[in-house]
């Protein structure tokens, strides 16, 4: 998905620049404005002769091509997202596909701990409560919970930067030992992924935070500098990836600002390991 998005980025970025309308790629190639509104808004992926075509016409360089062509081949690959269409609305699948190829990732969650560093128990609790998720489709949720999780991983792992409310490691979801399972899942993270992964707390003593009530945040960043950073929003009522700059600048600032009153690592350690004794 991200491959894709960067290709087509790049492709009406070029055509913009070198003065080629839409009217004129449809008397070139003969398709229709909606075939090319298709692939400008990624719901089909350019044809490998048409590409070619277009290097000539947007006057590309060798190197362009060559980069271009890639992005292709591995546009064409089926993320293993795809396979849930059925579970997931296409919004919700963009996510999953725009985090898998995210390099950095900044999460924010009030009453909850982020989805990326749930327990299987703990997803599950959430899940047994949510009157919208039928019962057969709680497995296969929680599956899809933990497959997200492995981009924590691996040889070249995304950077995760999660803030939390100290109330998240209170609220006893699933009941006490889920908790503490969960409690103890956090710290085992920090200390098996102390370079990648990043766990801030709010503690119940800030007097004020901009992020307060706004339910699920998430911003992604990707290794190209072509790509600019997303956001994810999400409440009782709407998700929805936000793309617009002003918007995605506006939320950068608030986490930012709500980052610095977070506690620092030792003392969120500190603090996680107090609420998980307290549930012993």
């Amino acid at each position: 998905m991200v491959a894709n998005w960067e290709l087509v980025l790049r492709l009406k970025e070029r055509r913009e620049q070198v003065g080629v309308s839409v009217n004129d790629l449809t008397n070139e190639f003969r398709f229709t404005r909606n075939y090319w509104s298709a692939i400008e808004n990624e719901r089909k992926i350019v044809p490998e002769k048409t590409l070619r075509s277009l290097f000539t016409m947007f006057e590309f360089s060798e190197e362009d091509c060559e980069q271009l062509l890639q992005l292709r081949e591995i546009a064409k690959e089926n993320g293993w997202w795809n396979q849930y269409s059925a579970l997931f609305d296409g919004e919700l699948q963009r996510l999953f596909g725009l985090e898998h190829g995210a390099q950095g990732i900044r999460d924010y969650e009030t009453l909850l701990i982020p989805g990326l560093l749930q327990t299987a128990e703990y997803a599950r609790a959430i899940m047994n409560s949510d009157a919208t998720v039928r019962q057969v489709e709680v497995e296969q949720r929680v599956a899809v919970r933990l497959r997200r999780q492995e981009r924590l991983r691996g040889g070249n792992p995304a950077y995760l930067t999660v803030i939390m409310s100290e109330a998240a490691l209170r609220q006893q979801i699933g009941g006490r030992a889920v908790l503490r399972g969960q409690l103890e899942h956090l710290l085992a993270t920090m200390e098996e992924f102390p370079d990648n992964v990043e766990i801030r707390v709010i503690p119940f003593a800030a007097t004020a935070c901009t992020l307060f009530g706004a339910g699920t945040m998430r911003l992604l960043d990707f290794h190209s500098p072509r790509l600019p950073r997303v956001a994810w929003l999400e409440s009782v009522s709407t998700r929805a990836v936000i793309t617009d700059p002003t918007r995605v600048r506006d939320i950068t600032i608030a986490f930012n600002e709500a980052l610095e009153r977070t506690l620092d690592t030792r003392r969120t350690k500190e603090t996680i390991n107090r609420c998980r004794k307290e549930l012993t």
